[in-house]
């Protein structure tokens, strides 16, 4: 049997090595078990109870909430039976899932819970296609008689009958699969309009996913961690197809709450970790050793400025010197290993990290910590990550070389292309899209803006189409400058602008996690996130924090005119529910741009203040709006301030 698609990789697994450990779930803080065999059966009667329901080759099976056995049994069973798995985001409201379920033109829907289910309700009316919604999770829905529901446990029982009826019905569906077949549907986060449906076949994450498994080394032992969405094609990748092609385990975590105590308990070889997750870690840990005694802090301080010290000279091929060897040695027994320990990341082989730029100063920090974080860059047009940091090469100033059988380029105009068999097969029932992202020599346009250095090594500058100036010619990149402030502890997200203008600006969002606690040993009191950000205090704070990052970019000829003059802290957050952000947390520069034009304008007509209205939105979909004034202020003033006083 040839293995060309999952499902047959499952087939392999369960007669190779049956009673081998494949995925792990943890329900009420107890973790369950199901072996290659039991993944199998598990897979099967799933299968064919949709199969029972009427579910046929080329059907689509939406699937939304946590991450959740029964949901990748799920996915995977629409896969057996030659049908496409449409995987969404679980915190998206019923408006977003509308356009995507009726888009996709799916016939069934397998949703977690009654929160989602509710949300389908909401929506029946314009997903007309749906046919079946069947749940997992049957609390509070004990009672239901609608017959456009049905519980998970009852269609795997039809599974059961059906079987009986068409004993190979199974393996036969699994035998006509074959690799140009689509896999899945990966929608895109949508930055700048609707999301785009990428057609994702089994040839294009193959490829993607043993190439780079092969220039990594990974292996049946590995453990892995399922809390990425199910909606990003990573979790496809890293989650479900890694497991299938390497036999190795996933740990499927609780609820995103229960996160850090389950990686603490599971000790996972490898992870993917998006730059707002180890920011969110570092944060954490910053915020713990504030509030640590002097001691403890001071033990971190300075043997973590040591360790950073020396990953640094390291990537720059200085070897440490014999004092800081023992420095360093020391730091590890008294400050790294217990917080790898705590992290739950002692045993971890490899972390990657991908989906945004990542700062520099976070990137040092873990690897100094003594974690192998290592970048790697993809979409979800090229079956997720095809560009890679080898063993020995992790730096934050790139994000390392193509796997093989990829190509990789830089076009006339600066934007980064790529050609393989990892490329999607197009956008689904969007052809005007697929062409002006693939051309007719099978180069997709990745929309991001890069170049080899010396080294042959890829650099990733920004999107290219919000690479731009400022009116003295100096370079404006506003990712880059972005993510240098969210190494803050106290900065969550920025958005900055300098196109065509004479200095940059910035709005801050807040973290409130670490103000809370800030606020807490300062003595300042506050009723709420629209409170707090516009305190005095919070605003020297911030003011702060960017004129350290100003004294870094003076230091960089090409971005010494990009320092940040003015800014202001938005009282309230950048949310997805608002459209603000989309659920990878990519900002819609446009929308926020249209919707905070009255702040915008007030960073550059020396303003002090400007009132706005804010659009929020409730859980139950309604919008709100908010009328304020937002502060705003020339970067260094409260310092300049404090300095007369």
């Amino acid at each position: 049997m040839e293995l060309d698609t999952l499902p047959k990789y499952l087939l392999r697994n369960a007669q190779q090595f049956p009673n081998k450990e494949a995925i792990r779930e943890n329900e009420f803080g107890v973790w369950h078990s199901y072996t290659w065999r039991q993944y199998m059966q598990q897979v099967k009667r799933t299968a064919l109870g949709l199969a029972a329901e009427g579910f046929q080759r080329g059907d689509k099976l939406a699937i939304i909430g946590n991450n959740n056995a029964k949901l990748y049994f799920g996915e995977l069973a629409a896969m057996c039976l030659g049908g496409v798995p449409v995987p969404m985001y679980q915190d998206a409201i019923a408006k977003e899932l509308a356009y995507v379920v009726e888009h996709a033109e799916t016939k069934f829907v397998l949703a977690e819970d009654q929160e989602q289910v509710d949300k389908l309700y909401e929506i029946r009316d314009q997903i007309t296609a749906v046919e079946k919604v069947v749940f997992e999770d049957s609390r509070g829905m004990e009672n239901t008689t609608d017959p456009w529901l049905l519980e998970y446990a009852k269609m795997q029982m039809l599974g059961d009958e059906f079987e009986k009826a068409h004993p190979s019905y199974f393996e036969d569906e699994i035998a006509k699969g074959k690799g140009e077949d689509i896999a899945l549907f990966g929608y895109t986060s949508g930055t700048t309009g609707l999301p785009k449906g990428a057609m994702i076949a089994y040839d294009n994450l193959l490829m993607a996913l043993t190439m780079f498994g092969e220039m990594e080394g990974w292996n049946a032992k590995d453990e892995m961690i399922a809390y990425l969405p199910m909606a990003w094609v990573g979790d496809s990748a890293y989650t479900l197809a890694n497991g299938l092609v390497y036999g190795s385990c996933f740990n499927v975590i609780e609820n995103p709450d229960t996160m850090r105590r389950d990686v603490r308990e599971i000790g996972p070889t490898m992870m993917v970790m998006p730059p707002a997750v180890l920011e969110a870690g570092l944060t954490r840990v910053q915020v713990l050793m504030n509030e640590a005694d002097w001691l403890k802090r001071g033990l971190y301080n300075y043997f973590m400025g040591v360790a950073v010290k020396v990953e640094k000279g390291l990537r720059e091929g200085k070897q440490p010197s014999a004092g800081q060897r023992i420095l360093n040695w020391l730091g590890n027994i008294l400050v790294r290993a217990p917080l790898r320990d705590l992290q739950g990341v002692s045993r971890m082989r490899y972390c990657y990290t991908g989906g945004a730029p990542i700062g520099p100063d976070v990137f040092d920090w873990y690897r100094a910590l003594g974690m192998n974080l290592k970048q790697f860059y993809g979409s979800t047009e090229t079956s997720g990550g095809c560009v890679g940091q080898k063993n020995g090469t992790a730096s934050a100033d790139d994000v390392g070389v193509p796997i093989r059988g990829v190509e990789v380029k830089i076009s006339d105009k600066g934007e980064i292309l790529i050609r393989g068999k990892n490329v999607f097969k197009g956008y689904y029932k969007n052809e005007e899209a697929t062409k002006g992202a693939i051309d007719a020599d099978g180069w997709f346009a990745t929309g991001d803006a890069g170049f080899f250095g010396d080294d042959g090594k890829l650099k990733v500058i920004d999107r290219a189409k919000d690479v731009s100036h400022l009116n003295d010619q100096t370079m404006f990149a506003p990712q880059y400058l972005e993510n240098k402030l969210k190494f803050s502890p106290y900065i969550k997200e920025a958005v900055t602008y300098g196109s065509g203008k004479d200095y940059v600006a910035a709005m801050i969002n807040i973290d409130l996690e670490s103000l809370e606690s800030w606020a807490e040993r300062n003595n300042v009191s506050y009723s709420g996130y629209q409170e707090l950000s516009q305190k005095p205090e919070v605003y020297k704070l911030i003011d702060a924090e960017i004129s350290r990052i100003n004294e870094d970019l003076a230091s960089d000829e090409a971005l010494k005119g990009a320092q940040i003059k003015r800014f202001l802290i938005l009282n309230k957050e950048l949310d997805p529910d608002d459209g603000e952000i989309t659920r990878t947390r990519k900002l819609r520069r446009n929308l926020i741009a249209d919707r905070y034009q009255v702040l915008i304008d007030a960073l550059y007509n020396g303003a002090d203040h400007a009132e706005t209205e804010i659009v929020v939105t409730y859980e139950d979909g309604r919008e709100g709006k908010i009328l304020a004034a937002v502060k705003v202020q020339d970067t260094g003033a409260s310092l300049r301030m404090g300095a007369a006083a």
